[in-house]
């Protein structure tokens, strides 16, 4: 009996022994390990907390118009600037010891534990908002212990390198709402159309519920439950002292008002215009140094939503109702600034932009940079020239080129240049640059920004080389410049996520001449001409169709082709260029087809003006104004029929007058060989 006592006790004392070995083996063993682990986590380092940041657009007034992400839409927003009801809540019911612990509740792991050994399966969660952080981060949803252990350690990383603000507002920036939204600010916006800076306590808590689970919490597909679990929410608030008793009950009987039928997933605000900021930005940014892919951008463009809506609407006004196509964009000449920009009938249905993409013949509108490079070399608004069926030869006089008018008809007389632009003469630009030779004019059309591919031809004067609506309005605005290098862009700022500006547009290149200011001021002034009725002769001034529309001075240029009609000109604070036709390079056949270019150009110019005085063009010094005959160049009196203001460099202003037999007779002659009568100005200026 003792001796079976005594093994008893001997037993008892050698699994006491063992127990107490086995236990500090462990507590050994877990020492070593928890040392390794800190060990492993500073010589690791501090986790990365980046995360895919939406780059949110702005239009030129600060106001957000779109965005653009990878996958997760999302608005970084700074702890600060968020609603102090939402991180209240958040760390109420989901952790409500975050500031006191180092990424672990052991109490709430213990019990869990428990509930997971009697069910058997990993039931229970217990993880704070830096484990949830961890997980956002780095791994999965999934359910399993070897994800959970890995939670710990990033978990603990986080904790050990980051304060308690920093790792609450990146918790806020990355957990799932549901809908597409990740982040509060995404989420806020989504759900109730206001920042999350704005939230009230009634709108944070509800806010607050969706996270549990985004399919079961919504208040958009589920309202009932949701509203439940923004009670306990509230509930846990109170117990925590965020609020009192009497605001939880206010919050609870508060309406919220839903904002996501508001919500706009796809960018509807000018996509095409969007589309070309993207492809600026990334080349600005590569020039820093960066990567756009970094996400997280915010750039404030050069959109005026005012325009933008004015060359909608004209579009939906004019554009007929086929498969006709167009481009439409606006500029400012004084900044370059895009003002709006149309690619396409419908960016859902083609994203494909026709006015940065599309390369066609310009037709008649590359007259004016021909006869910018004229006014360079001598011609003034008042060189005449014949029109005629004429025949011209090149390539060595291997090739012959016979261009007709869009009538048919001729003047048969020498016309002045002045006319000869408001009316679109072909023969008369042929032989200007026969006259003036194709280098001139390739180095007038690449310092006017114009890139294309021009051939030794004489149809090169009729806008055959293939262009960009792009480059041809960026040409006409440095006209409208005064000459200026003026750049076309769609950025005034980018600002990366952390709110450091990275680029900002400056003004410096785009002081330089490409033309000379008084030839810039003559051009724009003969461009007024195809509005006016006193040029229509053989043919009628270009312009007269919408001069009805007209209020206000506007220096202009139409060009056609079989498949194509352009329209682009300037106010003295306002560029517009206008492209229509079809994609497959179908005939332009119906009227209405002809003159949606026209129409809609004319409709948006009125409107972008609208409530706005008329400017006259700003004249530069060594140009002066002298009313001269139309059909002679010489100085008006009473007899001569067609009288117009002209602007000429204060040299080139004639001395006879209209009347003068031998000035009229030296207008009417003819030539017998076709070519151009040269009447430059020192042969009737003195």
């Amino acid at each position: 009996m003792k001796r079976s006592h005594f093994k008893r006790k001997r037993k008892r004392r050698t699994l006491m022994k063992r127990l107490l070995l086995l236990t500090l083996s462990f507590s050994v063993a877990g020492l070593i390990m928890y040392g390794a682990l800190l060990i492993y986590i500073h010589s690791a380092g501090p986790p990365s907390l980046k995360v895919p940041n939406a780059t949110v657009f702005l239009d030129r007034n600060g106001d957000p118009i779109g965005d653009r992400h990878s996958g997760e839409r999302r608005y970084w927003t700074k702890l600060d600037d968020m609603s102090p009801f939402l991180s209240d809540a958040f760390v109420a019911v989901e952790d409500k010891d975050f500031y006191e612990h180092k990424g672990f509740d052991y109490s709430r792991i213990a019990a869990a534990v428990l509930k997971d050994v009697k069910s058997f399966r990993k039931a229970e969660g217990a993880s704070t908002i830096t484990q949830q952080y961890a997980r956002n981060l780095f791994l999965t949803h999934q359910k399993t212990w070897t994800r959970k252990i890995n939670e710990a350690v990033y978990a603990r990383r986080i904790e050990t390198f980051y304060d308690k603000d920093t790792i609450l507002e990146g918790y806020l920036n990355t957990v799932y709402f549901g809908h597409g939204m990740y982040g509060a600010e995404a989420a806020s916006q989504f759900f109730f159309g206001k920042e999350v800076k704005d939230l009230t306590l009634a709108e944070a808590t509800l806010l607050a519920a969706v996270p549990k689970g985004p399919s079961v919490y919504s208040p958009v597909d589920h309202p009932d439950a949701a509203a439940d679990r923004q009670k306990i929410i509230l509930s846990a608030m109170v117990r925590e002292g965020y609020v009192t008793r009497d605001q939880a009950d206010h919050a609870l009987n508060q309406r919220v008002a839903l904002k996501h039928d508001q919500w706009d997933t796809g960018n509807k605000v000018a996509p095409y215009f969007l589309d070309e900021v993207w492809r600026e930005a990334e080349k600005l940014l590569k020039e820093e140094g960066r990567d756009i892919a970094e996400g997280g951008w915010t750039i404030r463009t050069t959109l005026d939503p005012f325009h933008q809506k004015t060359a909608e609407a004209a579009a939906g006004k004019w554009m007929p109702d086929n498969e006709l196509q167009f481009g439409f964009v606006t500029m400012e000449p004084e900044s370059g600034h895009v003002t709006s920009l149309i690619g396409g009938r419908d960016y859902a249905a083609s994203p494909f932009n026709r006015v940065t993409q599309a390369e066609r013949q310009s037709g008649s509108a590359m007259k004016p940079v021909l006869y910018a490079a004229a006014l360079e070399q001598g011609f003034t608004p008042l060189t005449f020239l014949k029109s005629e069926p004429t025949v011209f030869t090149f390539d060595n006089g291997r090739q012959e080129y016979e261009p007709q008018n869009v009538n048919g008809k001729f003047a048969e007389r020498p016309i002045s240049l002045a006319q000869a632009l408001a009316i679109s003469d072909n023969i008369f630009a042929v032989k200007t640059l026969e006259e003036i030779g194709y280098k001139p004019f390739k180095d007038m059309a690449a310092r006017l920004g114009i890139t294309g591919n021009f051939v030794d031809a004489p149809a090169t004067a009729l806008g055959t080389t293939e262009v960009t609506l792009y480059e041809m309005t960026g040409a006409y605005n440095r006209i409208a410049s005064g000459g200026k290098r003026v750049i076309p862009t769609t950025i005034l700022s980018i600002t990366d996520a952390a709110g450091e500006t990275v680029y900002r547009s400056s003004q410096e290149e785009k002081e330089r001449d490409v033309m000379d200011p008084t030839d810039a001021y003559v051009l724009t002034q003969m461009m007024t001409g195809m509005f006016d009725p006193v040029f229509s002769d053989y043919t009628p001034a270009t312009g007269l169709s919408i001069r009805p529309g007209q209020t206000r001075p506007y220096a202009a240029k139409s060009g056609t082709t079989l498949s194509d009609q352009y329209l682009i000109g300037y106010s003295p604070t306002l560029t517009a260029g206008i492209w229509a036709g079809f994609d497959e390079g179908s005939r332009l056949t119906e009227n209405s087809d002809k003159m949606a270019a026209k129409k809609m150009w004319i409709e948006f110019m009125e409107g972008a003006h609208a409530g706005l005085p008329p400017e006259s063009f700003r004249q530069p010094e060594g140009v002066t104004g002298v009313i001269v005959d139309v059909e002679t160049g010489g100085l008006a009196v009473d007899g001569c029929g067609k009288q117009r203001l002209v602007y000429l460099k204060e040299r080139h202003v004639p001395r006879k007058l209209c009347t003068d037999p031998a000035l009229r007779q030296e207008r009417s002659k003819d030539t017998k060989d076709g070519g151009p009568v040269r009447l430059f100005p020192f042969s009737f200026f003195d």
